[in-house]
């Protein structure tokens, strides 16, 4: 998985109450723009990412 900066990260399951939530990524912190992430969620909250099988990196700029 890669990502960059200002992409939003779709995590499904145990991070939410909910079952899934949507964050944008602030920081990537692995080698080639490989987690983990500091991902900051609608709340303001920033929490490091470790993303899971059920994870989707959505780019801030489509790819065409």
């Amino acid at each position: 998985m890669r990502a960059s900066i200002g992409d939003y990260v779709h995590t499904h399951g145990i991070v939410s109450t909910e079952g899934r939530s949507t964050g944008e990524i602030v920081e990537v912190r692995g080698a080639d723009d490989g987690p983990p992430y500091v991902v900051r969620f609608p709340d303001g909250e920033e929490r490091l990412i470790y993303p899971g099988p059920d994870t989707v990196v959505e780019p801030r700029h489509p790819v065409d």
